[in-house]
């Protein structure tokens, strides 16, 4: 069963941002696309893939707040075990 969450607008426009970005590393961008790809639809989670990118995202000191808020969005829209 999917999350019923969607990526906020704000969340979106920090996504885009992200990958839109010459500067941005392949973790962050993959956690953006993630994030934005859930945009308008309620069916989607994000992979466990672009779980660890997000994570990543989060983690390094050197990351931009757009791209952690995309990273932060992209996590909160994981699915766990037991709603699958």
């Amino acid at each position: 069963m999917a999350k019923k969450e969607i990526t906020s607008k704000p969340a979106a426009r920090s996504a885009s941002k992200t990958l839109s970005s010459s500067s941005t590393g392949k973790a962050s961008k993959s956690a953006a696309g993630s994030a934005l790809s859930q945009r308008k639809t309620l069916e989607k989670t994000t992979s466990s893939a672009a779980a660890k990118a997000a994570s990543k995202t989060l983690r390094d000191g050197r990351t931009a707040e757009d791209s952690k808020s995309a990273a932060g969005s992209a996590l909160t829209q994981k699915s766990t075990p037991k709603e699958r």
